[in-house]
């Protein structure tokens, strides 16, 4: 006599259960950082440092240092700084970069593409002359307060 819950007795037992298939998010990694990257307005890779290094109008806006599991994005020290202490497991301070306005992300820290999408953007938007940031306000510079 079979023995177990009533939906695996009997003729139950002989069809497979179905288990609901799950979707794990692709976790961002160095290709997704190029294509995003290239895909802003006026961008550029250039290799400096032995690195790739994401330029807009000529003016860095990110790094992709050699282990390619980190970014280096431009930030304002006082928001780095927060990020930093809020957020340890995605976001630190490179000590050579201390003194600049710059922090590291971790990429498989990252909650998805978007994330890493909303974060080159807007190191690009830091980085940017005005004639695009106007050419582009859907990147451009936040309205309001």
């Amino acid at each position: 006599m079979i023995h177990g819950p009533p939906s695996l007795v009997g003729a139950g037992a002989r069809r497979r259960l179905s288990v609901p298939e799950v979707t794990v998010p692709h976790m961002p990694d160095a290709e997704d950082v190029r294509r995003i990257a290239l895909s802003l307005p006026d961008t550029t890779e250039k290799t400096a440092w032995s690195m790739p290094t994401f330029r807009v109008a000529g003016k860095m806006f990110a790094t992709l240092p050699e282990d390619e599991t980190s970014i280096a994005v431009r930030c304002p020290k006082e928001e780095r700084d927060e990020l930093a202490l809020a957020e340890p497991e995605k976001f630190w301070i490179a000590g050579h970069e201390a003194q600049f306005a710059w922090v590291r992300v971790r990429l498989a820290a990252l909650e998805g593409e978007a994330e890493l999408r909303d974060i080159l953007a807007d190191s690009w938007r830091q980085a940017a002359p005005s004639r695009l940031l106007e050419a582009y306000p859907r990147l451009g510079l936040p309205t309001g307060g």
